[in-house]
C-alpha cells in the first residue's frame, strides 16, 4: 500500500465551503479501484493548506486507474474551484 499525499491550497475564506465539498467527493475516491483510504488534514499553522492522504493498493491505482475516472473528474469538478495554486502530489511507502 502507497499513501498519495496532495498539498491543496485555498483561500481560507472557504474553508467551509472546501471542506464540505470534499466531503462530498469522498464516496468517488471510495468507490475507486485500488482505494484503501481517506483523510483531509488541515494545516494549524497555514490557514488555507490542506493535506489530502489517500490510501492506495499502488501507485498505479492512483495515477492510471482513478485519474483516468469518471470519479477523478467529479472530484475535481467539485473541489477544484476552491484551488488557488495547483496541488503538489507525491507518493510515500512506509518504512517503519
Amino acid at each position: 500500500m502507497i499513501h498519495e499525499i496532495a498539498t491543496l491550497i485555498i483561500d481560507p475564506a472557504t474553508a467551509p465551503e472546501f471542506e464540505a465539498a470534499v466531503l462530498a467527493a469522498k464516496p468517488h475516491f471510495e468507490a475507486a479501484k485500488g482505494f484503501v483510504s481517506f483523510a483531509l488534514e488541515r494545516s494549524i499553522e497555514t490557514a488555507g493548506r490542506y493535506h489530502l492522504v489517500v490510501g492506495w493498493e499502488s501507485v498505479e491505482a492512483h495515477t492510471v486507474d482513478f485519474r483516468e475516472s469518471d470519479g477523478f473528474a467529479a472530484w475535481r469538478a467539485l473541489a477544484g474551484p476552491f484551488f488557488v495554486a495547483p496541488p503538489s502530489v507525491e507518493h510515500v511507502a512506509k518504512v517503519i
